[in-house]
């Protein structure tokens, strides 16, 4: 089953020749988790179907916002990671990001990954992915395809420039539209844009871009890893959790765009109740913050990132699953979480506005509140928590709508044929001009 995605489009002898393709980002595995674990999953999906893969990025530093044990910060490396070449570039990661120094954050890897990404000129790929954030790789990578005569593709992840005047991160009327101006003159030069959800496809139309060129890429999760569990997760034993608590689950970055602040105060409302338990697991600029405000509460147990081959058993201890996320980055943001969070098949409460993509996600297969309502998710969490019969109906809708709409093998076979059609060519034209 290994190669059976490449079998279409034969040539003369009836097979089709191998694709290179070349994925340009700034983050990738060994991170755990956010735009660095889709990336690294479609990198090794795609060589698994028969593609030749390079990824160009930096060093792991994220949810951290520190370098990764073994990578240096400031040298160039290539290394091998299942059948996927990577070739990392330095870049400069402040400890406590803030709007400016996200911004030289990013602007440091764009420059250092220059010549790493010029260099492929001699590899010729077939197809550039440009993966967004940043927006300051993407000039390079619509350069270099041109150079190299290659299709060129933008996925976005995030919806950077929006989130970042939305967020307070940047401020300024001037600014905005300079820099949205910017963004919507470079989507429209890529042959192909993709993002992972309706909405954020919508947002994507309204910056300028044809509907021919827009594809959807929705992050998935593999359905054989990701699991309910016939049996207690192995953390309730570690964290001296009783068999009887409720676990309240938060997994994740813990920084400006989740509005984790709400978890602490619902955590500090819900004191009095022994018998439901918060585990906060992850890491992230806001997690000293969080700490401070419920860290001394006894119903608080808090984690850092774990390790991969334990996430199963880490979103098995949930009960319930909490996603929060303030009003201001309805849809210029899809949590990459939800995957994970629907695939356990346990029940979810998301902070959701009506109308906004998370919200028609969640809302026929768990239970949405208003963004940044503390007292509605407290009630939330009460009335699932004295509510079994409840949760074991939301869990079970959560992973049937993962297994039917979120397979990674689903979402890599698309994918694969959308790569088949930006590859051919009319007379040494892009099908889409």
């Amino acid at each position: 089953m290994k190669n059976a995605l490449i079998q279409s489009g034969p040539d003369t002898t009836g097979r089709r020749p191998s694709r290179k393709v070349l994925i340009y980002g700034l983050n990738y595995a060994p991170e755990l988790t956010g735009i660095g674990k889709y990336s690294a999953e479609m990198a090794e999906s795609l060589a698994d179907v028969g593609y030749e893969v390079r990824v160009i990025c930096a060093p792991p530093y994220y949810p951290e916002w520190r370098i990764g044990a073994g990578h240096s910060a400031w040298r160039y490396r290539t290394e091998q990671r299942a059948a996927v070449r990577i070739q990392r570039a330095p870049v400069w990661v402040p400890s406590r990001p803030s709007g400016l120094k996200r911004l030289l954050h990013l602007a440091s890897f764009a420059v250092s990954s220059l010549p790493t990404v010029f260099a492929q000129l001699f590899w010729r790929p077939d197809i550039v992915i440009a993966v967004a954030p940043s927006l300051m790789n993407i000039p390079a990578a619509l350069m270099f395809g041109k150079m190299a005569r290659a299709r060129t593709w933008l996925h976005i992840q995030d919806y950077e420039v929006d989130a970042a005047f939305e967020l307070g991160m940047l401020k300024g009327k001037r600014l905005r539209q300079f820099a949205l101006g910017v963004e919507s003159w470079l989507m429209r030069r890529f042959d192909v844009v993709s993002t992972i959800s309706a909405r954020m496809i919508e947002h994507g139309r309204n910056k300028g871009v044809d509907s021919p060129r827009l594809f959807a890429l929705p992050n998935w999760v593999d359905v054989n890893v990701i699991f309910p569990l016939d049996r207690p997760s192995l953390y309730r034993t570690a964290l001296n959790i009783p068999d009887e608590a409720i676990v309240v689950l938060y997994s994740g970055n813990m920084g400006a765009k989740q509005g984790i602040e709400v978890l602490a105060q619902a955590a500090a409302s819900l004191a009095h109740r022994s018998d439901i338990h918060f585990v906060l697991c992850g890491d992230g600029p806001y997690k000293v913050n969080l700490v401070e405000q419920c860290g001394h509460l006894a119903n608080c147990t808090f984690l850092s990132l774990q390790p991969f081959d334990k996430l199963n058993d880490l979103l098995n201890v949930a009960d319930i699953h909490v996603l929060p996320q303030r009003a201001d980055a309805a849809d210029l943001v899809m949590p990459s979480k939800l995957t994970g969070m629907l695939a356990s098949g346990r029940s979810i409460i998301a902070m959701a506005r009506a109308g906004t993509e998370l919200f028609d996600v969640v809302s026929p297969r768990g239970v949405t509140v208003p963004p940044e309502d503390v007292q509605a998710l407290v009630a939330a969490i009460e009335n699932l928590a004295d509510d079994v019969d409840q949760r074991t109906r939301l869990g079970a809708a959560a992973r049937a709508y993962a297994e039917t709409e979120l397979s990674r093998r689903a979402v890599i076979e698309r994918l694969d044929g959308r790569f088949q059609m930006l590859c051919d060519r009319v007379r040494g034209r892009s099908v889409f001009t």
